[in-house]
């Protein structure tokens, strides 16, 4: 694909702020446009299910057109995953950087923050990074499959639920509709002014759809690693459970506050890849967070007694603060994308 095509698309696609010139001839671009040597997408994973035995229906598939009947009967095609790539055109990462988000959420947690500053999907590409970013199975453009296959009905979240449990907030009752009555703990670098945005991403979740997401995660790993591997929250369960089966496939893994840390009893299939934990603010006077935190470093532990090499970084104690559980929305998520930068730098995955 020609270079300057890509470019332009990247600047569309990732939200630069560097537009043609000819349309603000009087405004410098406040930084280097994203140049791509390519870029695309693509569904993986899934697995065809039949369904039968049900009746078949009249339908009007758009206001005031033609009723066609409609058969649900067959074959179906389920639980894929949807991935999307940039791959800049100066690359410096020796490996694909794959993001995976956390529960009830989708990709656009690493593209453009709720307040409309770079996300990390960007910051990583123009770091020379081949990034790819997905919608797990059940999210965004991965879709899910009707009652007839899920049985189970997906959770959905009320307007506070995040600000009250992602320390945002603090705690339980400071969230309000209200925007004066908000209750923002000291010094939070959330962008609470753009909350309704982050609250415009979230999704519904099952809580029973781990197995899908891991057989998508374990194809999309196949597929395109070596890799390394950032992931946040609830990703943290497949992340560590599919590097402990494909150790060969994973060169690193950086994780951002995982809710659920690997299989201690598999900790040596991690000997040979570095681990990096990234924790926020605020964690001790959290009503959930102390006891995840505790189970995590205990997995690094275990992991480090087998011989590996993990790194847990509280970011208040590297002068770090105020973050959130989204710390890769606060507003200071480029110097914590730095610090995972010269992490990885360290370990020697840059070139």
């Amino acid at each position: 694909m020609n270079r300057l095509l890509l470019a332009g698309l990247a600047l569309g696609l990732l939200g630069s702020t560097a537009l043609a010139q000819t349309s603000a001839p009087a405004q410098a671009p406040k930084k280097e446009p994203i140049a791509l040597r390519d870029m695309g997408s693509f569904h993986i994973g899934g697995r065809t299910v039949e369904v039968t035995g049900k009746p078949v229906r009249e339908v009007v598939f758009a206001a005031g057109g033609t009723p066609a009947k409609m058969d649900p009967n067959g074959p179906y095609l389920v639980e894929q995953m949807y991935v999307q790539y940039f791959l800049p055109q100066n690359r410096k990462g020796k490996y694909p950087l794959l993001m995976w988000h956390g529960g009830g959420l989708t990709g656009v947690t690493y593209e453009t923050t709720p307040d409309g500053r770079d996300g990390w999907l960007n910051m990583f590409v123009r770091k020379g990074w081949d990034v790819y970013n997905s919608d797990a199975v059940e999210r965004g453009r991965s879709g899910y499959p009707s009652p007839d296959i899920w049985p189970s009905s997906p959770i959905f979240l009320a307007k506070g639920n995040a600000f009250e449990r992602f320390r945002i907030g603090q705690g339980p009752g400071s969230w309000s509709p209200d925007p004066a009555k908000l209750k923002v703990l000291p010094g939070n670098q959330f962008p609470v002014e753009a909350y309704d945005n982050f609250v415009r991403q979230n999704v519904p979740r099952w809580l029973d759809s781990d197995k899908p997401i891991v057989a998508a995660y374990t194809e999309l790993v196949q597929k395109v690693c070596p890799c390394v591997i950032l992931f946040h929250s609830q990703a943290g369960g497949f992340a560590f459970r599919i590097a402990q089966e494909h150790p060969d496939k994973v060169k690193a893994l950086v994780a951002i506050e995982p809710a659920v840390p690997g299989d201690p009893a598999k900790a040596a299939a991690l000997k040979d890849v570095p681990i990096l934990m990234v924790f926020g603010d605020y964690i001790k006077d959290d009503s959930r967070w102390p006891k995840m935190r505790a189970k995590d470093v205990a997995f690094g532990d275990a992991v480090k007694a087998a011989g590996g090499s993990v790194d847990v970084v509280d970011l208040p104690e590297v002068g770090i603060k105020g973050n959130s559980h989204m710390l890769m929305m606060d507003k200071n998520n480029g110097r914590i994308a730095d610090l995972v930068q010269d992490w990885l730098v360290k370990k020697g995955l840059v070139e």
